[in-house]
């Protein structure tokens, strides 16, 4: 038929078409095109190990930015100055000892202290500390706080980050090794460490941070974690000069606490070879841990050639020091969860309790029945499913700390099982005392 087009035409001028109005669309987009170069970036891609210049230009512009932060914080001269400001416009009557300060009082001191203050200044921070004072007043002594609360979290802040070598808000193990290592000489309560002794303490006190901060073992901490948490505030304590014996024995990072964990440690290691078998760990505590817990905690926990270095004999100490806290309990319900199904049943109960039944025993003590003590563990967690005890039921109960203990260790099993005669003993105790 004359005049018709080839398929191959067609298909021709449908690709001119779209070719022509392509381009006229395109074409027409060119200002929404220049209007997009207009976007800031915000994606830097992170300098390679060979790309030297550019990891020591990052490095130099962050310890800048942080100087320039620094700089912006109050300084003592300046955090004294606000003090009087305060003191001066405080508003009677003082509750007690307090000195007071009313809003209108509040703002006039705001524009007199300058702009680092202005930030401290507002309507929410007034109300944030605003309590139950009659006339609607502050504690100027609770605001001093708040303020002396604030810029040490920054300065804190800006410390921790200059260790943080990738720059991205975390610290590795090495990082804060160093942080602690370099703020040693600055904690009055630290003075009598030996030097050859530092190595020891620094990685007491980072496995601290680590087991209850990282809990999925990544090797890094969040910086924010760290200052959100109470153990820097602890670790800082030993600034104090006339820290109580009870504070020092108490806080994890004291000299005493330290020195008492690695001697533990060196106790425990007969053969001194620096490693700690299954036999020597099994002298721990009151020596009343199972063989069974024990020979998981070797089967789960780092080992080398089936013998415990000190930083994964610190983790076993925290675990069972703070069997109370979350991070303590994951760390024994993986060793009790034997068939790595997350959560535990009649059998794995019956598994570590058997162990239990063994060395009653031996120690010449009635064994107990097992079924007793299941159903005792079951009413104690009350878990969602009425057969599998989870981690989540675990902390949930609160009574984790008690469940694992029965398990694991003769001792505190006993201790449990004889509760009511030990607080009577206890009440006896003190009214023996009452009447002398």
């Amino acid at each position: 038929m004359p005049g018709k087009k080839s398929e191959q035409e067609l298909k021709d001028e449908e690709m001119d078409l779209f070719t022509k109005y392509y381009s006229e669309w395109k074409g027409g987009r060119k200002n929404t095109n220049e209007f997009y170069k207009t976007i800031p970036r915000f994606y830097y891609r992170l300098p390679a190990e060979d790309e030297v210049l550019l990891q020591k230009l990052r490095e130099e512009s962050r310890a800048v930015f942080l100087q320039r932060k620094s700089r912006e914080l109050l300084d003592n001269e300046e955090l004294q100055n606000l003090w009087f400001l305060l003191d001066k416009h405080q508003i009677p009557p003082m509750i007690g000892e307090e000195a007071m300060i009313n809003y209108e009082n509040f703002l006039k001191v705001g524009e007199k202290a300058g702009p680092k203050c202005k930030q401290f200044f507002t309507a929410k921070v007034f109300a944030k500390l605003l309590h139950t004072d009659s006339y609607g007043r502050v504690s100027i002594m609770q605001f001093f706080n708040y303020v002396m609360r604030k810029v040490w979290l920054h300065q804190t802040r800006i410390g921790l980050s200059l260790y943080d070598v990738a720059g991205q808000g975390y610290l590795r193990e090495s990082d804060l090794e160093n942080y602690i290592l370099e703020l040693i000489p600055t904690l009055p309560q630290l003075d009598g460490l030996e030097k050859s002794f530092y190595s020891f303490y620094v990685c007491t006190a980072v496995r601290k941070f680590f087991f209850f901060l990282d809990p999925l073992r990544t090797g890094k901490i969040k910086i924010q974690d760290i200052l959100a948490c109470s153990f820097l505030d602890d670790l800082l304590e030993l600034r104090d000069e006339e820290l109580s014996k009870e504070s020092q024995e108490t806080n994890w990072f004291s000299a005493p606490s330290a020195l008492r964990v690695y001697g533990q440690y060196l106790n425990l290691d007969k053969d001194h070879n620096g490693m700690l078998s299954k036999e020597e760990l099994s002298r721990y505590g009151t020596a009343t841990m199972t063989n069974v817990f024990l020979d998981r905690v070797f089967q789960e926990c780092l080992t080398y050639d089936g013998e415990m270095d000190y930083k994964t004999y610190l983790d076993f100490v925290l675990a069972l020091e703070n069997r109370k806290e979350p991070a303590a309990l994951q760390y024994i319900f993986k060793l009790l969860d034997i068939e790595n199904k997350g959560y535990l049943n009649v059998f794995s109960l019956n598994y570590f309790f058997r162990a239990i039944q063994e060395l009653m025993k031996i120690h010449g003590q009635d064994p107990v029945s097992f079924q007793d003590v299941k159903d005792e563990i079951f009413d104690m967690v009350k878990p969602k499913d009425p057969l599998k005890i989870s981690l989540q039921d675990l902390i949930n109960s609160n009574q984790g700390d008690t469940v694992t203990t029965i398990l694991i260790d003769l001792n505190g099993f006993w201790t449990y099982e004889n509760r009511e005669a030990l607080v009577a003993n206890d009440n006896e105790n003190s009214a023996d005392l009452d009447d002398t």
